[in-house]
């Protein structure tokens, strides 16, 4: 699988979770030319890049319209979430889907950085940075750059997806413990609402440094045991 990178407002370029530190972000192939979704639906693009794990594909239609709560429960505790089926239905509708097929349970997340960017990122049943579904699908509900920045900011509490460029979303997410800025590439899909002291503990704890100063596995694991959607 292509190498996810989050682009620190510094300008350090640091492996959001696929793979290794590189001098940039990696391209990647997106989503197929002339293809895009119907009004009001959802398109869920196959990827069989290596490390994909095959759990089927979200529903089309968006299941999700409004705000979903949702539960990551860890070996630290419980984060609550508020996820945005208003802004990012189908982003909500992917990440609700693989949380029913117990997608996330039993995995690490894998990295944690420290520095500029704050975020711990999850999601990859490998817990080596190059694990996903056998889906890709498009971003939405992009922040703005600041007025003269190529940056935006993706302040604490913030719930967005890791990609490897345009159209290559899957189930790597991170969560935002501290302000940070970024470039306007990430779907932000919602917030944290309780559970932010666990995070912190993580951060305070550091990584391993295993890409450099400040980023790497978390010293203080993380395993997310379950996660939990709300019924309407």
């Amino acid at each position: 699988m292509l190498a996810t990178t989050l682009r620190a407002a510094a300008g350090a370029v640091i492996a959001a979770g696929l793979v290794a530190v590189a001098s940039g972000p990696h391209s990647s192939p997106g989503l197929v030319a002339g293809t895009a979704p119907r009004p009001g639906e959802c398109l869920y693009l196959d990827n069989k890049e290596q490390g994909a794990r095959d759990v089927g594909k979200p529903p089309v239609k968006p299941p999700h319209t409004s705000t979903v709560k949702a539960t990551v429960k860890s070996n630290l505790g419980d984060i609550e979430l508020d996820l945005d089926g208003e802004k990012a239905p189908c982003t909500v509708g992917s990440f609700t889907y693989l949380a029913a097929k117990n997608f996330f349970d039993k995995t690490n997340c894998h990295r944690l950085t420290t520095g500029a960017l704050k975020v711990l990122q999850c999601g990859d049943p490998s817990a080596t940075g190059s694990g996903g579904p056998a889906y890709k699908y498009a971003e939405e509900n992009l922040p703005k750059a600041a007025s003269g920045k190529e940056t935006a900011e993706y302040a604490k509490g913030t719930l967005a997806m890791a990609n490897a460029g345009p159209g290559t979303n899957g189930s790597q997410f991170f969560m935002v413990y501290g302000d940070s800025e970024l470039p306007p590439n990430y779907t932000v899909f919602g917030k944290i609402t309780s559970g932010m002291d666990l995070l912190e503990e993580v951060a305070d704890a550091g990584s391993d440094n295993a890409n450099g100063e400040g980023d790497g596995a978390p010293k203080k694991k993380v395993t997310i045991q379950d996660v939990t959607i709300a019924e309407k």
